[in-house]
Formats: structure tokens, sequence, C-alpha cells
């Protein structure tokens, strides 16, 4: 096991320095240019990546609450908390993405592109109506988590070494199984919607202008990468999210989190918060061109010297 944590260490690293990265490039481009309003929500999904990452990694976390003497029951009830409450948002939150980008590409002449200035218009409400949700629904991991005591075990489900979910009464936890799947299954739905719609539309724009493109413009317009870059983000979302939600499902019908069922969770929810950074950065030619000219800069230093 010791050499699995090696790489989920590596692994929440590596995400929370990517998304660290985008997080100060687009909240310097909030602050000092005019910023696209996917620029608003891919700001939101780092941040949200990088808490995701760092409360799965108990590593950091105990040894942090350690230092600051925090008693074991704290530490369960907040991690648990934070955890899931990122892992809502960041559902939401690429969602949204994904909508938004559906809307942007709408043409001109469809009778859905009066949604484009309304949706720029309800940005932020929708920003708080998605956290206010998510910060309350998920408060019940409050009551029903904490530390393991080898009392009453029957009424508990040990987690990790420390934290256990507590039993809960049929009904609430019916309703609180209804509620999170119907939300997954309805933004997953609209995330797979859009995309269909997207590529219905890049497959269009492509067909029309095969015949008019020359060699000058085979490089892809901006907004046609930034669809792309989209579409491979929510294809690998719902992927990691339907292998991770058997995962977890497998282990709860069963009664049963061993260390490996739990590493191999954290790992596949850990893949697309520490994945979608890179794929961002990659394909964003704001980004592309800062290093080089920062690269070209360096050189022209050095060379100086």
């Amino acid at each position: 096991m010791s050499s699995f944590r090696i790489v989920l260490n590596f692994q929440a690293g590596l995400g929370v320095l990517a998304n660290m990265f985008l997080l100060v490039f687009y909240a310097f481009i909030i602050l000092h240019h005019r910023p696209k309003p996917t620029d608003m929500i891919s700001c939101q999904l780092s941040f949200i990546h990088i808490v995701l990452l760092l409360t799965g990694v108990d590593v950091w976390l105990w040894d942090i609450c350690d230092a600051l003497n925090i008693n074991n029951d704290f530490k369960c009830k907040t991690s648990f908390y934070i955890s899931r409450v990122m892992r809502g948002l960041s559902i939401c939150i690429t969602c949204l993405l994904s909508v938004f980008q559906a809307v942007t590409i709408i043409p001109s002449t469809s009778f859905l592109a009066k949604f484009k200035y309304k949706l720029k218009k309800y940005m932020i409400s929708v920003f708080l109506f998605i956290w206010s949700f998510n910060l309350s629904f998920t408060s019940y991991r409050i009551i029903y988590s904490g530390a393991f005591t080898n009392v009453s075990e029957t009424n508990q489900m040990k987690v990790t070494k420390f934290c256990s979910i507590f039993s809960m009464n049929y009904i609430i936890r019916a309703l609180i199984l209804t509620v999170t799947t119907s939300r997954d299954v309805f933004l997953v739905g609209l995330m797979l919607a859009t995309s269909a719609y997207m590529v219905l539309i890049l497959f269009r724009h492509q067909r029309q202008h095969k015949y008019l493109h020359r060699l000058s413009h085979l490089r892809a317009s901006p907004e046609k990468r930034a669809t792309q870059t989209i579409l491979l983000l929510v294809v690998f979302f719902v992927v990691m999210y339907w292998v991770d939600f058997i995962i977890s499902h497998i282990a709860v019908l069963l009664q049963m989190y061993d260390p490996v069922t739990l590493s191999v969770q954290k790992f596949v929810m850990n893949v697309y918060p520490t994945i979608s950074p890179l794929v961002q950065i990659s394909s964003d030619d704001r980004i592309i061109n800062m290093l080089k000219h920062m690269q070209s800069l360096c050189h022209h230093i050095f060379k100086t010297r």
C-alpha cells in the first residue's frame, strides 16, 4: 500500500500545482482584462479541484490537523463534508461549463440564441444557487460521519483508519440517495446532451466549409478549439464519474470499505481534477503564448549574460 500511497500523493501534487497555475492565471485575467464567462467558470473549477485534491489525501490533511491538535471527530466530519461538497460542485460547474460553451456556439439565427445573453446576465445568480445547494444539502455528512470507535460497530461502517460513516434511518437514506442520484443523472444527462449538440454543430460547420478552407486556414479557430477541449473534459468526467459511482455503491452495498477499495476509489476520483487542468493549459492559446513569451524572455536574459 505504501507504493500506491506514493502514486496518490504524486497524483494529488501534480493536480494541485496544475490547478494553482490555472487559478492564478484566470484570477489575473478576471482582475486585469475583459474575461470570458468561461474564464470565471474555469477559475471556480480550478479552486474546487485544489480543495478536492487536498482533502482527498489523508496524509496531508491529518498531519496538518495533528499539528493543530484537532480531535479525530472534527477531522473526520470536516474531511467528509468538504470532500462531498467539492465533488458535488465539480459535477455542477463542469456541467455549467458544458452548457455555456454549447450556448456560446449557437448560431445567431437559432431561436436558442437569446439564451446567450440570459445566461451571461444571471451567471452570478447561478453560481450562488450551485454553491448554496451543495453546501446545504451535503450538511448531512456532518451528522452521519465521525471518528471510528470500537463501540456499537454494527452501527458504523469504517471507511478509513480513523473515520466511519454512521447508520441512518431508512427513509433519510432513501431520500438522500434519491436526491443525489437524481441530481447526478440530470447533470450527466445534460452534459451528454450539450456535448452531442456541440458535436453536431462542429460537424455541420466542418461540412459546410470543407471546400472553402485553404492551407492557411487549416488551423482550428479559438472557438472551435475551446469547444473541442470542453467536449474532451466532459467525456473524461462522465467516464471517471461512473467508474467512481460503481465502486462507491458496490462498497456501500457490501458494507465493505477495505484500504484497497478506498485507494482505488480515491485514485479514480482524482483523475479528472488532475488531468483537466493539464488539458486546459495545453489547449488555451493565451497560456501557450504566455509560456512561449516567458521562454523567449528567459532565453534572451541568459543569452545577454
